[in-house]
């Protein structure tokens, strides 16, 4: 089977894998830069031309949408599904996970657990917000952020207009969160494909750092999800019709809180600490759904 990987780095460790596993299984599988993509339509003569080119098309295709580049590859997608191809991301759903104020909006809708939120689109507000949370250190965050970046804890007022400011200038917006101090760094990722939980790790900030990246130097070991954990992240997924998600859990005093929906997650850290060939289990998904 023909396999597209939609991706902008062939030598990143989650796209190497999936080539890997695909040719493991007998598959021609290649990878295909989604930044040089552009959907052409024509009456008769609809495509996806790469550098200009008409694109041979896949019998399958795994996006894996750059964070700086979400709309383009959400285009991609819709395209994909004008021709025809069947893909393991809805472009609606990526744009969701993409907004963490949407994305949140949909899970406590449905009465998923998730932190005190508040949006804001000024430093006023956004001092505003922090009084009624009552209490310092107060996250910060931008409404699209990966591996941590855009993500900063304010201890004090003074603190918070700085970065609040900061971040206004990349964005029009930013969220304030509450600062759950009894996870103490320490937070969930479960790995979805497809209706399934395939690995789980407990990721632990080290130092000083509060964000529990492994990009920002967190260690990480293999856990199993309680069944009533796994029910909660597999309903998260679904609800934002996320198909492979890394879902992010936050230990707190009332139970585990829904930080985030990750649309494209990376294998490294998950493969490393657990041992599974995840990989491997998205290849399975994907070819699943040509032959469904």
């Amino acid at each position: 089977m023909r396999i597209t990987v939609f991706s902008r780095g062939p030598s990143l460790y989650s796209t190497r894998r999936l080539v890997e596993a695909g040719k493991a299984r007998m598959h021609w599988t290649e990878v295909t830069d989604h930044a040089l993509c552009s959907p052409f339509l024509a009456q008769g003569n609809t495509a996806i031309l790469l550098d200009g080119k008409p694109l041979d098309l896949p019998q399958v295709a795994i996006p894996r949408i750059g964070a700086n580049i979400t709309a383009r590859g959400a285009s991609i997608i819709r395209h994909l599904d004008i021709l025809g191809v069947p893909h393991t991301l809805n472009a609606d759903a990526l744009m969701l996970a993409r907004d963490k104020m949407s994305c949140l909006q949909v899970l406590a809708r449905n009465d998923v657990p998730i932190p005190q939120t508040i949006l804001c689109f000024s430093t006023r507000e956004a001092r505003l917000a922090a009084k009624r949370m009552n209490s310092y250190p107060v996250v910060v965050k931008l409404l699209e952020s990966t591996h941590g970046v855009g993500v900063a804890l304010a201890t004090t007022p003074f603190q918070l207009e700085r970065i609040v400011e900061g971040f206004l200038r990349f964005q029009d917006r930013v969220i304030l969160q509450e600062y759950i101090a009894e996870s103490r760094g320490v937070d969930i990722r479960a790995f979805v494909v497809g209706d399934r939980v395939v690995a789980t790790m407990e990721r632990r900030a080290t130092g000083d750092e509060f964000r529990a990246n492994i990009h920002r130097g967190a260690t990480a070991r293999a856990v199993q999800l309680s069944p009533e954990d796994e029910a909660l992240v597999l309903k998260a997924a679904r609800l934002v019709g996320v198909e492979i998600a890394g879902v992010d859990l936050l230990p707190s005093q009332r139970g585990p809180l829904l930080m985030e929906v990750n649309a494209s997650p990376g294998l490294e850290g998950i493969e490393a600490a657990t041992g599974v060939d995840i990989a491997g289990a998205i290849i399975d998904y994907a070819v699943s759904k040509v032959s469904t």
